[in-house]
């Protein structure tokens, strides 16, 4: 088997894993997880191991704080999207519009629902162009996913209207933007539903893959449930052929607990990005993507412009920061869109943003003072 496909980390991942200021704070978070073994001891004395009790509480949960009346725990934000897809009927020979500046999930999971994914342009805020996107829409268009690119909600306003004008479906790429809003709206309100990733390294995380669908219609609901789990209705009755992707109630205890800190992880995630708004834009050699005062963007990553890209990364990462580029190629030029053919020139903002991208690390576990050193540092590189 090639180095690049084996299971275990790649040497691309060892050469930043021991930098002082790092993306990963996974060690940190889970320093002290007594309260989580004790519940997963309790899980395995009652081997509620598949589609707990534990499961259906933190969809409960999740629903809550996402204003939604439904939430369904299935088993990654990738599936999220792939059964919300197949949920509203998307089948071989529709046409989905995603933005080609995206993690490589969005554009899988519309293939794996059998739609061909059709590409839109991004705007300065990061976010999928809505004004470029009814020149992509055909006959065969049927949905919509857009993606709210490191935790910054977009148009939603907007796309509706352009979804309810052509008849659309809209599935969100949340996995970015749990407790985002934008105009008081959060994600799932004004779409057939959002998706979110519980990947170890998103806002709300687990010890493995897990993911939500949030939606506002029962009827949606009701399908999702047989989607995750093999169509079934209950043990002897399979009413649709579908696949599995169940969330793990191992996972679903873990979520559960992580939930009790989003909001301080949110809000010191905002504490964070806005030191780093503030003191970078002050540079001509950076750009800040563009922010909304009437959005709460909660920073998955944070991503800016910079000139000398490439050199800056490897100037951070000689001063110990983990500097990483989030994505150095969009959807469109990847081997695996070639079918597609699409070609260079295509999409020259998307083009433009991969090569002259970075992200800092912003999470909760960084402090003021290794805020400002990232700062500084920058500072002393354009010097």
């Amino acid at each position: 088997m090639s180095e690049k496909l084996k299971n275990y980390l790649p040497k691309q991942y060892k050469k930043t894993e021991q930098l002082p200021i790092n993306h990963n704070y996974l060690r940190k978070q889970f320093s002290n997880s007594k309260a989580i073994f004790n519940d997963i001891k309790k899980l395995n004395f009652n081997t509620d191991y598949t589609l707990g009790k534990k499961v259906d509480e933190v969809e409960k949960k999740f629903a809550k704080i996402t204003n939604c009346k439904y939430a369904v725990g299935v088993g990654s934000g990738t599936d999220a999207i792939t059964l919300s897809l197949k949920a509203l009927g998307i089948k071989n020979g529709d046409e989905v519009i995603t933005p080609t500046y995206t993690f490589y999930a969005t554009v899988g999971a519309i293939v794996q629902s059998g739609a061909k994914p059709v590409f839109v342009d991004i705007s300065n805020d990061l976010n999928i162009d809505i004004q470029k996107i009814k020149n992509k829409i055909t006959s065969k268009t049927k949905a919509i996913v857009p993606v709210h690119w490191s935790g910054q909600i977009c148009n939603m306003s907007e796309l509706k209207k352009i979804a309810r004008k052509y008849k659309l479906t809209i599935v969100e790429d949340a996995c970015h933007a749990i407790k985002a809003t934008r105009d008081g709206y959060r994600a799932g309100h004004y779409s057939n539903s959002a998706c979110f990733s519980m990947h170890p390294l998103k806002n709300l995380n687990v010890w493995g893959d897990g993911g939500f669908i949030v939606t506002n219609s029962k009827k949606m609901y009701e399908n999702l449930l047989m989607q995750r789990n093999h169509g079934l209705i209950n043990r002897d009755t399979c009413k649709i052929f579908a696949g599995n992707s169940r969330l793990d109630t191992i996972q679903a205890i873990v979520a559960s607990h992580l939930l009790k800190k989003l909001d301080n992880i949110t809000e010191k995630r905002i504490r964070n990005a806005k030191v780093l708004d503030r003191e970078l834009s002050k540079l001509d050699q950076v750009t800040i993507p563009r922010r909304f005062k009437n959005s709460k963007h909660v920073f998955h990553i944070y991503v800016i412009e910079v000139k000398n890209r490439d050199k800056l990364k490897s100037f951070l990462i000689s001063r110990g920061i983990d500097a990483k580029i989030h994505y150095p190629v969009p959807m469109h030029l990847q081997p695996a869109a070639k079918y597609l053919n699409y070609k260079k020139g295509d999409f020259p903002i998307s083009e433009k943003i991969c090569k002259t991208v970075i992200s800092l690390p912003v999470h909760e576990f960084i402090s003021l003072n290794q805020i400002k050193f990232m700062i500084n540092q920058i500072k002393i590189f354009y010097t």
